[in-house]
């Protein structure tokens, strides 16, 4: 219900529905172009917090996230024409859907400008010295690159590919993980396929957990 709350919302704010006017009425003014405040504060906060801090475990913290980035991942969960999206999410691609290449560039845009409050759920003790070995080194072993190689040592990511990770909700990264090893997310032309197939479940874990911590 609030999925469908919010796409109403959405839609009233960035469309203006046409009225039809007698001969003698004068027509009404157009309504202002939805800011991206109002994007923010009217449809995404409800997952993501309004200033991109998402409280919810499961749904990722966007606030200081590279523009560049952002702005790809929404434009990926739009389809395209007949052709599906490159990132399978129906309820973001039900959110997005009314978006244009501008919004999703001014949504970027503030996000990144937003204070990063990282995750306050607690690290997995035991696993921490695990995922820190395998984020700044990686496993040799089974040709694991290390996190860090991409992300960087504090988490801050190199744009505008590789996005930043520091403080990132545990349970986001191990889903997001766990999307990349079964093809249902494959938007980064197959680069985490290749790592986390190498990977096994305690060292997602334990990787997962090493990052909420990362500042």
């Amino acid at each position: 219900m609030k999925t469908i709350k919010n796409m109403a919302m959405l839609a009233a704010l960035i469309f203006a529905a046409p009225v039809v006017l007698a001969d003698d009425e004068a027509p009404a003014p157009a309504a202002a172009p939805a800011t991206v405040e109002e994007i923010a504060g009217g449809i995404c906060a409800g997952c993501h917090g309004a200033d991109g801090n998402s409280m919810i475990p499961m749904n990722p913290i966007l606030a200081g996230q590279q523009a560049e980035y952002i702005t790809k991942q929404l434009l990926d969960f739009k389809a395209n024409g007949e052709e599906p999206p490159k990132r399978n999410s129906p309820v973001m691609s039900a959110m997005v859907a009314a978006l244009s290449q501008d919004d999703a560039q001014k949504l970027g845009e503030y996000y990144a400008r937003q204070k990063l409050t990282p995750s306050q759920t607690p690290a997995d003790e035991k696993l921490l010295a695990m995922g820190k070995i395998l984020y700044h080194g990686g496993n040799i072993e089974n040709e694991v690159p290390a996190c860090a190689g991409c992300h960087g040592p504090k988490g801050t990511g190199i744009p505008p590919r590789y996005p930043a990770v520091a403080g990132q909700h545990t349970e986001y990264t191990m889903t997001q993980l766990g999307l990349f090893n079964t093809g249902d997310r494959g938007n980064d032309n197959g680069v985490m396929q290749k790592v986390v197939s190498r990977m096994s479940p305690q060292e997602k874990r334990a990787v997962s957990e090493y990052i909420s911590t990362l500042r």
